[in-house]
């Protein structure tokens, strides 16, 4: 028996829009080379940051 997984892009197309977004914010809000380096690869991982927020918000 084999089971057919059927998978969409459509949350890698909302990643990668958000992504973008963290990217143009962080970029914005930067006051030097690194910070902007900094802020890149925070954008990376913001749903990390997102769900350790939520969490705590939550008081989990």
């Amino acid at each position: 028996m084999s089971k057919k997984l059927c998978q969409t892009g459509s949350a890698g197309a909302v990643y990668g829009l958000g992504m973008i977004g963290a990217i143009i914010y962080y970029i914005s809000h930067t006051t030097g080379f690194w910070v902007g380096v900094l802020g890149i690869l925070k954008a990376f991982v913001w749903p990390a940051f997102l769900v350790f927020e939520l969490m705590k918000f939550l008081g989990m």
